[in-house]
């Protein structure tokens, strides 16, 4: 905060539902630009619940990338 002061800074905080009123908007435009290859994103796969524990507990130690998701299989 000594920087802050001594800079002259100006902080502002903000909460996600502040924006909400956005979100139609941001689902049109980020669509378009995942879908033109602007925006890239990176997932992390790991198949079964039975793996759900270790991937969490990789999760928690950044031994995963980008979101992490637990694929499930609907027929069993």
């Amino acid at each position: 905060m000594r920087d802050v002061l001594s800079m002259s800074l100006t902080l502002r905080g903000f909460i996600q539902t502040e924006f909400v009123s956005q979100l139609p908007d941001f689902y049109q435009e980020m669509g378009a630009w995942v879908r033109e290859g602007r925006v890239r994103y990176r997932e992390d796969i790991v198949n079964g619940l039975d793996n759900a524990p270790e991937a969490f507990v990789g999760l928690l130690e950044g031994r995963n990338f980008g979101k992490l998701v637990v694929k499930v299989d609907e027929t069993a």
